[in-house]
This record gives structure tokens, sequence and C-alpha cells, in this order.
């Protein structure tokens, strides 16, 4: 992938290892600019790669990036890592698809953009890393209590943060967790919102660990129509379940169901444990998503 910075420092490691349904992986290593340092708006052209774009700093001034991809009208979104270095394999994951969209671009469909936010919660990631930006899997933290990583810097679940059903406290498991002082009380949770409310994406994906299915959303108002459709497209290709909703405690405050709330279809596909990406099986899901959105004129 083409260097997004002057300053940044570019390591590539081979890592080859068997994970899940057999990875075979290049990770590449960069380190970027530190923390709090001014975020651009956009970086580099659409027409040399990706085009990369700071849509928002964590609590500890950690960039949170997006990386797009095509320039058709209907526009798809996924996002890694809002659990943080706690599900760090979806951010693994989001990586793994950029470097697949880097060196396959015709594989993107006329009438599509793609967007990829690898990591929404930068701070949990360097909690469990230690590193900024990409990190190789040998940078992961064994060594942590169940959960570390998880929240980000002001000990918020930002999966409870967003203006569904919002409540000061929610559930995770059966722990109590913190879904911040308000909804979008946290600059990681508002700069989702701010992305989703400025390019207006046709479906978002969540990239989550460790459920092993593919979830719809839901609000107030429901499930959407068209979710449950992609939904199944995805779940189909990928061999996930998929499940119509989340019913094994309360949650409230999720990205999910507030992207249905505004009439945005989205789902969660969860990976079947927190160490694998199963690469083979969601790069079908995302390509039955590519079919379904380019066969609806």
């Amino acid at each position: 992938m083409k260097p997004f910075f002057t300053k940044r420092v570019v390591t590539t490691a081979l890592i080859a290892s068997v994970l899940g349904g057999g990875l075979l992986a290049f990770l590449t290593l960069r380190s970027v600019n530190a923390p709090g340092a001014s975020a651009p708006d956009e970086i580099g052209s659409a027409s040399h790669g990706p085009k990369r774009s700071v849509i928002g700093l964590s609590v500890e001034g950690r960039q949170i990036e997006a990386y797009t991809f095509g320039n058709g009208e209907r526009h798809i979104a996924f996002v890694g890592g809002i659990h943080g270095g706690y599900e760090w394999n979806s951010v693994v994951l989001a990586y793994t698809f950029m470097d697949y969209l880097d060196a396959n671009p015709n594989v993107i469909p006329a009438g599509l953009t793609i967007t990829v936010i690898p990591s929404a919660n930068p701070d949990g990631v360097h909690k469990i890393t230690g590193k900024e930006g990409r990190f190789a899997i040998t940078d992961v933290r064994t060594d942590v209590p169940e959960g570390e990583g998880r929240f980000n810097a002001h000990e918020v679940d930002l999966n409870r943060n967003f203006a569904c059903k919002w409540k000061p406290e929610s559930m995770w498991r059966g722990n109590v967790v913190s879904a911040g002082s308000a909804e979008f009380s946290e600059p990681e949770s508002r700069a989702i919102r701010d992305f989703v409310l400025k390019s207006a994406p046709a479906t978002v994906v969540f990239w989550h660990s460790q459920s092993d299915a593919v979830y719809a959303s839901e609000c107030e108002d429901g499930i959407l129509p068209q979710t449950l459709d992609i939904m199944e497209a995805y779940s189909r290709a990928a061999g996930y379940p998929a499940v119509d909703s989340f019913d094994a405690y309360e949650i409230t405050g999720d990205a999910e169901g507030w992207l249905a709330s505004v009439g945005i279809p989205a789902i969660t596909v969860e990976l079947k444990t927190h160490e694998t990406i199963e690469w083979e099986k969601n790069l079908a899901g995302i390509k039955a998503l590519f079919g379904y959105f380019e066969n609806r004129k």
C-alpha cells in the first residue's frame, strides 16, 4: 500500500501461521505520527490507492482513520475494533481487507465506494499492543485480564454510547458497564456518527468477536427490511449463522441500533474466536454484499 506519511517508518514482516481456517497473511507494520498530532482531513489520492482520511481523534489523541476505495454512487462502510484490543482480531481483519482491495482494485464493482475504518477504538488497541496504527499478531499481549482493552480511555464501552435506547449504564455479559455521560459523549462514537451522517452509506458492517454469527440491527422501530437481506447475503456466503436479534442480555446504545434508527441498514459480524480472522469466510461474505448491491440498480 502506498505510504501515507512522510514521517512514517514502514517495516514489513511475514507472519505465517495457521489461524482458524488456515490464514497466511502478510501484516505490514507502520508506525504513525505521534498521538495528538494535528489531524488533516484527507491524505492521498483515490487514483493512487485508497484515500485516507482522519475522521476524529480518540480520548488520548490517536487518529481514527478511514480508507476509501472506489468511486461509485453506493457507499458501503466496514468498521473494525470498536471494542479495541479486546477484539484485536477484528482490526487485523479490517487491515487484511484493505490490503486485499489495494492489491485487487477491480474486485470493487463500478457502482460502489468502499470505506474501511480499521480501528474505531485505537486507545483500546494500544493498551493491548503498545503500538500506534498497524501491529503484528506477535505484538498482542496475552498476560491481560479478561476484557482488557475493550473500553476507551474513559472506561466507556463505545458500543453502548450511541443514540439508541441509551442509558448511562448498560450490560456486557453479566457485567454493568459505563455507557458514557450522555449519548455520543465519547469522541470515538462521535467520529463514527459524523462520518455516517456525512457519507450516508447504504450499509455498515461492524466486525466483532467472538459469537460466531451475523446479527441484524434494530432500534425503537424494529429491523429495517433491507437489513435482513444484507444479513442473509453475508451469512449465507460466509457460513455464519444468521440471527435477527441478540437476546442473551439487554444491550442499549449500540452503534448498529443507532444506524437502524436513522434508516441505515447495519449488521454485526461476530468472528468465532478472539484470535482468528476467518479471512476466506469473510471475503466470501464481503463479495456477496458487493454482488447484492451491484444487482440493485
